[in-house]
């Protein structure tokens, strides 16, 4: 079963233009999409649980995540046209599936619908809010409180308490070292906040989290409600709707 809530918020004739190129896939954890300088041939629409991280990479070949999508919304060419080299790097943190199209098809299906366009317009002013909100994060808050809000993010994507990466993966996506991500991980679970397995990190307490979480957590998700109303949490679109 694939989910995305974008999609789901289509007109059945904007979704008519899209169905007949959308292809169900499935993404493996780890699995690069596009690097930097790579033309972005194919736009990916997550859905259930998959999340794929935008990162910038640095030419020591460190890392650190810029965006975070889930089934809210999709990965690629969703407003330039003709020519699209990508600037990062877009890699499957959490594996699941997705929809795919040819971003040629749906750049024909926004010419066709001015909706449809305005619909992904919308949607890339939301992804850049939370691209620049991370900016400021980044730069003005402390590790343990972006920590939780990475955290929240994560689990409304993957609509559980279980988030299925490490520690390692938790401390890449961060920017820091792996030492220094497991002391506030060991700090935010003598606080009742969450426990972790070999694999997991599992959130107790979403309410004391989102308290020890920074404002940017709150904020983008005010500015996507706001640009994006009619993308809600109930809305899915699933493979056999295609």
């Amino acid at each position: 079963m694939v989910t995305n809530r974008l999609l789901v918020s289509l007109s059945p004739s904007d979704r008519a233009l899209l169905e007949p190129h959308l292809e169900a896939v499935t993404l493996y954890q780890g699995e690069i999409l596009f690097d930097p300088g790579d033309d972005v041939t194919r736009t990916y629409f997550p859905g259930g649980s998959t999340m794929v991280s935008l990162i910038v990479l640095m030419h020591s070949g460190r890392g650190a995540e810029a965006a975070t999508i889930g089934r809210e919304g999709a990965v690629g060419g969703i407003v330039s046209s003709g020519h699209k080299p990508a600037f990062t790097r877009a890699e499957v943190q959490i594996p699941g599936p997705a929809l795919r199209i040819e971003t040629t098809r749906l750049e024909e299906a926004k010419v066709r619908s001015s909706t449809l366009r305005d619909l992904f317009s919308r949607y890339a002013d939301a992804l850049l809010a939370q691209i620049i909100q991370s900016v400021a994060c980044n730069a003005l808050h402390s590790l343990e409180a972006r920590c939780c809000r990475w955290l929240l993010t994560t689990q409304d994507r993957v609509n559980s308490t279980e988030i299925p990466l490490t520690q390692e993966a938790l401390a890449e996506m961060l920017g820091v070292q792996r030492t220094t991500i497991t002391g506030v991980a060991r700090a935010l679970r003598a606080r009742g906040l969450i426990r972790y397995a070999r694999g997991q990190i599992i959130v107790m307490d979403r309410t004391r989290l989102q308290e020890a979480s920074c404002e940017c957590y709150a904020a983008v998700n005010q500015h996507f409600n706001r640009v994006l109303p009619e993308v809600r949490p109930q809305g899915i679109i699933t493979a056999t709707d295609l």
